[in-house]
């Protein structure tokens, strides 16, 4: 389920219960949402609405930080993944993100799903000192950051935006994070076949999405990087029909809006259970 560190899930209580009951009914993962301010009266076009608004149409609704929603929850829980859909990297500094998902993936013991774009709201950025038009460029630098910082030994990284050489961070994560990039553009399916482990477009149009998948396939191939090691996340109408159709393309996660917890027991026994080998 998406949007799971928001509604009445920003109050500890509530987030605690929602988690292991979503955890008992076999969802495979929560996914968190993130904005560090949200400027009032924002005008840049929220790209996944008719009209051009977040979901809550308020510019003040609550969102906690994702990581750190996470790593409460990660308390209570043993098996749910826990993910960012999506992380706005460009607006983070590159080290510090990198330590703190890493921690919550050893302390988790190795339940984090990082899914990641490069932001769209450009009052947001102008708001936090960055540089929209940069925000592209930066993105893919730092998920090669992460990547060293994750994974060398003794850390190195050349880069326009970042440049690091020969230092520890530790500790380094369970296993390897899954970068899942999010977007519904060409560069962000370029982007998840050159950095990523999987794509994440949410237009809702099959054959968009399609042409996405195949194209990220494509950009991996290129990078000289194996396209049958892709994953493909969607947010999408979790009845059988459309698990059905979004089983065609080619999509290997579906995430659903929320729902209350009453549901849960008759969502995983019609969907989760029935459809778990889609």
């Amino acid at each position: 389920m998406t949007l799971a560190n928001t509604g009445p899930n920003v109050e500890g209580d509530s987030a605690i219960a929602y988690a292991q009951a979503a955890e008992a009914a076999g969802f495979e993962s929560l996914w968190t949402v993130e904005h560090v301010v949200v400027p009032e009266g924002y005008q840049t076009p929220y790209p996944y609405s008719e009209d051009g608004k977040m979901p809550g149409k308020r510019d003040d609704i609550d969102i906690p930080d994702p990581l750190m929603w996470m790593a409460f929850v990660a308390s209570v829980t043993s098996e749910i993944k826990l993910g960012t859909g999506i992380l706005i990297v460009p607006q983070r500094n590159f080290a510090v993100t990198a330590k703190a998902v890493a921690s919550l993936d050893r302390l988790s013991g190795g339940r984090v799903l990082l899914g990641i774009g490069a932001g769209w709201m450009k009052e947001e950025f102008d708001a936090l000192g960055v540089r929209f038009e940069d925000r592209g460029y930066i993105t893919d630098e730092h998920l090669g950051a992460y990547r060293a910082l994750w994974q060398q030994d003794v850390c190195s990284f050349d880069g326009e935006h970042v440049s690091f050489d020969r230092v520890y961070c530790r500790p380094q994560p369970k296993g390897d994070i899954p970068i899942i990039v999010g977007g519904d553009s060409k560069r962000a399916a370029r982007r998840a076949g050159e950095f990523g482990d999987g794509f994440f477009p949410v237009s809702g149009d099959l054959d968009e999405m399609a042409m996405l998948f195949d194209h990220a396939k494509r950009c991996a191939e290129t990078a000289g990087r194996d396209p049958d090691r892709l994953d493909f996340t969607t947010i999408g109408a979790a009845t059988p029909e459309w698990v059905e159709k979004y089983a065609t393309i080619g999509v290997t996660r579906l995430i659903t809006n929320p729902m209350s917890r009453s549901k849960f027991d008759d969502f995983s026994r019609d969907i989760i259970t029935a459809y778990a080998d889609a």
